[in-house]
């Protein structure tokens, strides 16, 4: 049994975790969107941010399937495959219990991504405004390296994928999950400013993230305990 989650199964994690895009990622977007002529970014800017920051995940779903390729040379003697789904599944239920408010675990994986961030952050300041498609990729290609909980937890498939072209397709797939959110906060920013502060849709959010880890690691036990 190879541990892993199929394509269809990170889409999902990304779509179900679209409240915490909008919580990480909305400060974001609204600059990105608001200061565009009249307060609201085009489609085709839309378009350049996010195929920007999916080409990001790209980028670090390939670094870490080549990483990944040589820890499963240890497979023979350590169920690598297995540890890291699991430890995949855990941050998902970490995730799961921020987006609700019941911990703020999570929080210490996105503060270490956040050396890097403050490195980059000048560099995306540097693009703002955004004037075309082409300067909106280059903004999208620094807004992926955001720390990200969600994106972390992913990475960690990524990771256990076993080589550096299907660590590139595991985050394209997740990416394409979170799509659907990021292009709507773009496009409405001034109006979705103040959803992701509603308890229903944090609590909503935070059982169907957290459950879904729960049931990843519920299919990793039973797929263990098969002859």
């Amino acid at each position: 049994m190879t541990a892993h989650w199929s394509g269809l199964s990170l889409f999902l994690v990304g779509w179900l975790g679209g409240v915490h895009c909008i919580g990480m990622c909305g400060g974001m977007v609204a600059a990105m969107s608001l200061t565009a002529p009249g307060g609201r970014a085009g489609l085709g800017t839309l378009l350049g941010y996010n195929i920007g920051r999916l080409t990001s995940y790209a980028i670090a779903g390939a670094l870490a399937g080549a990483i990944g390729a040589s820890t499963l040379l240890l497979k023979g003697f350590f169920p690598i495959e297995q540890v890291l789904y699991a430890l995949s599944n855990l941050m998902l239920i970490l995730l799961g219990m921020y987006l609700g408010g019941w911990s703020r675990a999570v929080l210490w994986f996105e503060k270490k991504g956040s050396m890097l961030w403050q490195r980059l952050q000048p560099l995306l300041k540097s693009i703002l405004p955004v004037r075309h498609a082409g300067q909106a990729w280059l903004a999208g290609l620094v807004w992926g390296w955001l720390p990200c909980g969600l994106v972390y937890s992913v990475l960690v498939t990524a990771l256990a994928s076993g080589s550096a072209w299907h660590g590139a397709e595991d985050m394209l797939a997740f990416g394409a999950g979170t799509l659907p959110n990021l292009l709507a906060m773009g496009w409405f920013a001034r109006s979705l400013q103040g959803f992701r502060q509603r308890p229903v849709v944090r609590y909503l959010a935070g059982i169907l993230v957290a459950g879904y880890g729960v049931w990843g690691l519920g299919y990793l036990l039973m797929s263990m305990g098969k002859p």
